[in-house]
């Protein structure tokens, strides 16, 4: 059927050139061969009828080409939004999930130790993996189920690790009902406990500063690290992050990273 109406349009675009080309290529023969003129006045000599219907005729033809371009044009705007979208859900789909295999490794060397403490990581696991496979694949979700998400994860370090980390999490917001992109603060948290907590035996600490006001939001995170432990291979979370954050908030964003000596810190600006 589709290549049936295909072919129909095909046949029905060509009479339309073939009419297109014909009237002039017409009128120029019939009033230099027929007519014997030195030279052509189109329509100039045709009943005014005869002008009319070939005026209207060539001026639905513009008309239809101009829609026609308008239509090609917001489909060419679909399909880049649909791939976007398509892309920011590709990548959403890969945050974290060396953080969650790695918790579940945890809680199978523990649930023999501790069966309390285990049931207790568990839970707050499934509220993370619940919130990062339904929420995750939003456009959107408030600040305050980001921060909400946030302190759950913290929480869940806190009871992971055997040792004294130094956390502090900030956070000064006018509107918790503003919307962000889901999944975005979680990937610099994530970087501070692996590459910095992660490889401390003491005194290890990671400060988070979020403040949301009219005109965007901040969010700031230091943490201190091992200098003989630093990465040799750039992992895909922060170029994820990097790409993610050009496709929601193109020329509205900024993300900087500066480290002195052994004290990471990442600020990341959205701007509105």
């Amino acid at each position: 059927m589709i290549s049936i109406l295909k072919r129909n349009n095909w046949f029905l675009a060509k009479i339309i050139v073939f009419i297109t080309i014909a009237i002039p290529l017409g009128i120029t023969i019939y009033e230099l061969v027929i007519l014997g003129k030195d030279s052509v006045l189109f329509l100039g000599d045709f009943h005014p009828a005869v002008a009319i219907i070939v005026l209207i005729y060539y001026a639905i033809l513009l008309l239809a080409g101009v829609i026609w371009v308008v239509i090609q044009l917001k489909a060419v705007l679909k399909l880049k939004n649909e791939n976007r979208k398509n892309e920011l859900l590709h990548l959403q789909s890969q945050v974290n999930p060396h953080f969650f295999f790695n918790m579940l490794n945890n809680l199978y060397g523990m649930v023999d130790k501790d069966i309390e403490k285990s049931k207790d990581l568990i839970l707050k696991l499934s509220d993370l993996m619940r919130y990062s496979i339904y929420e995750g694949e939003k456009s959107s979700v408030t600040l305050e189920e980001e921060i909400t998400y946030l302190k759950n994860y913290i929480e869940l370090h806190k009871m992971r690790y055997h040792k004294q980390i130094d956390i502090l999490f900030n956070h000064e917001v006018e509107d918790e009902h503003t919307k962000v992109m889901p999944l975005m603060f979680i990937i610099l948290l994530e970087n501070a406990f692996k590459h910095g907590v992660e490889n401390l035996r003491e005194s290890a600490f990671v400060h988070i500063n979020l403040k949301s006001e009219m005109s965007g939001i901040t969010f700031e995170i230091e943490n201190n690290f091992d200098t003989d432990e630093l990465p040799k291979v750039k992992g895909i979370g922060l170029k994820n992050l990097k790409r993610r954050l050009e496709l929601a908030y193109p020329k509205k964003h900024s993300l900087i990273f500066t480290r002195d000596t052994s004290i990471f810190k990442a600020q990341l600006e959205l701007r509105k």
